[in-house]
């Protein structure tokens, strides 16, 4: 009958057999072949090879819509430099640079400057060489329509007629009459119609005559203002006042220059408010050239 071996030599069987096989294991030297000896007996190869056999837990699935993100580890915890927080106080004790703003503030004020400059003195040299004198007007006709003075209570609608007389004295400048011009005729300051002076372009030293007609709608008059308007044409003498604004130009030849504006009024006396009125006395006095650009 065989004898059982004794435990001892079972022992080293064992040991020499785990010392054959190799094991997987987490560990990062697993991939050496150990002796019984180096691997420290039987106990540390039994270890393995428990370890080994383990199964290994099932891994859950991420659920779905769920993302799994890696990030390095040095990008999480990466601490800046200490020379960003140097340059950074720098950066916010440094004032912002406003000189090219300043600089681009300076030049365009320096050629607005220049151009107003250079307008001023083509205007000096153009009144200095040609040396333009303003128009003058004066009444010539007049005819009265629409204002009906037997009834009190009912308004009146004004339909005036003007024919103007207006001469250009500039001996080497022609005058371009546009259009934007405003005439108004009143009656102790109430107006009785407006409209506009009628445009025309007149020669040098020339006379040209103009009709202007003015028109007024519904105009109600006070008790009083009619009284005096029926004694007044009584009396033959009906007093008007005449007010002409007119943008113009001044002409070289072919060349126009700058707009300006002659404002003009006018003092009128005629002797009844019909049609065939008669101009008693007249007077038109022309305020200086304005520059309209």
């Amino acid at each position: 009958m065989a004898q059982r071996p004794p435990k001892n030599s079972v022992t080293l069987r064992t040991d020499q057999n785990i010392g054959r096989t190799r094991h997987l294991s987490i560990d990062t030297n697993d991939g050496i072949i150990r002796s019984p000896r180096s691997s420290g007996g039987f106990s540390n190869a039994s270890r393995y090879s428990v370890d080994s056999q383990r199964p290994t837990p099932p891994q859950t699935p991420p659920r779905p819509g769920t993302y799994l993100i890696q990030i390095p580890k040095e990008q999480i915890y990466r601490v800046p430099p200490p020379e960003n927080a140097s340059r950074y106080e720098l950066l916010s004790r440094r004032k912002p640079n406003r000189s090219a703003c300043r600089r681009c503030c300076c030049y365009s004020l320096a050629a607005l400057l220049a151009l107003v400059t250079l307008a001023v003195a083509l205007v000096g040299i153009f009144f200095l060489v040609f040396r333009p004198h303003k128009p003058t007007f004066s009444v010539s006709e007049v005819s009265v329509a629409g204002i009906n003075l037997t009834s009190s209570k009912a308004p009146v609608s004004p339909l005036i007629e003007i024919k103007l007389r207006a001469k250009n004295v500039n001996e080497k400048l022609g005058l371009i009459y546009g259009g934007g011009s405003a005439a108004e005729v009143l009656y102790d300051g109430v107006k009785l119609g407006d409209g506009e002076f009628t445009p025309f372009d007149q020669p040098a030293d020339n006379v040209t005559m103009t009709v202007t007609t003015l028109r007024g709608s519904r105009i109600k008059l006070s008790s009083s203002m009619r009284e005096d308007l029926k004694e007044s044409e009584k009396k033959g003498k009906v007093p008007f006042d005449l007010r002409i604004k007119a943008p113009f130009k001044f002409k070289v030849s072919d060349v126009s220059m700058w707009t300006m504006a002659v404002t003009v009024d006018c003092k009128i006396t005629v002797d009844k408010l019909t049609s065939s009125a008669t101009v008693i006395t007249e007077n038109c006095v022309t305020d200086d050239i304005i520059l309209l650009v």
